[in-house]
């Protein structure tokens, strides 16, 4: 079973029928002993940096999901749920994150003619073989809607880089840990297969 981690903060419904369409079982839960007990985890997240890791703090997450990954259990982060894995963001001031990631999230600092956020279908360009790639080919495109990115302090833990005005981190990961800037439950055929490839993990 996945657990898609709830903390009223993303399209869970969404995430959790892209696992459906994929033929994977996935429950929304904020209960912190259904997520210990799954066999793979996924922390989803649209908004505000500060309001999300105030509510996973909140609900007394923080605890299940450094525990989920320093076990080893498959953990997927996506889009928010990617820069809360990293040590600090500058948005709306500066803030802690989970410190799983060495580095920072920041906001895209873009000559006019690009739009922040932000919103669209982008090319990947992928820097190191992932699991989570398997049949999915160089240079697709995935759906993204953000205006802050993030900047790993060690680029090894980069999978996919992708570019608006400038290249940035669209995936990472480090051994059973795996976060995608992009949305891959709104990234059509491509988003589903990398869905699909995590579930079978």
């Amino acid at each position: 079973m996945i657990a898609i981690i709830d903390y009223q903060m993303g399209n869970l419904r969404s995430v959790q029928k892209g696992f459906e369409k994929v033929g994977a079982q996935a429950m929304i839960t904020s209960d912190a002993n259904q997520i210990a007990e799954a066999d793979k985890v996924v922390l989803p997240g649209v908004g505000a940096f500060e309001d999300a890791i105030s509510e996973l703090r909140r609900r007394a997450l923080v605890d299940v999901i450094q525990d989920s990954i320093s076990q080893g259990k498959p953990f997927l982060g996506i889009c928010l749920g990617l820069q809360m894995l990293f040590d600090r963001s500058y948005e709306g001031g500066t803030h802690a994150g989970l410190g799983i990631i060495p580095g920072e999230v920041v906001r895209f600092d873009l000559p006019a003619e690009y739009k922040v956020p932000h919103m669209g279908w982008n090319q990947a360009k992928f820097c190191q073989p992932s699991r989570l790639l398997t049949g999915i080919n160089e240079g697709t495109y995935f759906y993204f809607v953000h205006s802050y990115y993030v900047v790993p302090e060690a680029r090894d833990v980069i999978a996919i880089e992708s570019e608006y005005g400038q290249p940035f981190c669209a995936m990472i990961q480090r051994d059973n840990l795996f976060a995608t800037q992009f949305h891959p439950e709104k990234s059509q055929q491509a988003g589903l297969r990398l869905l699909q490839n995590f579930a079978q993990l």
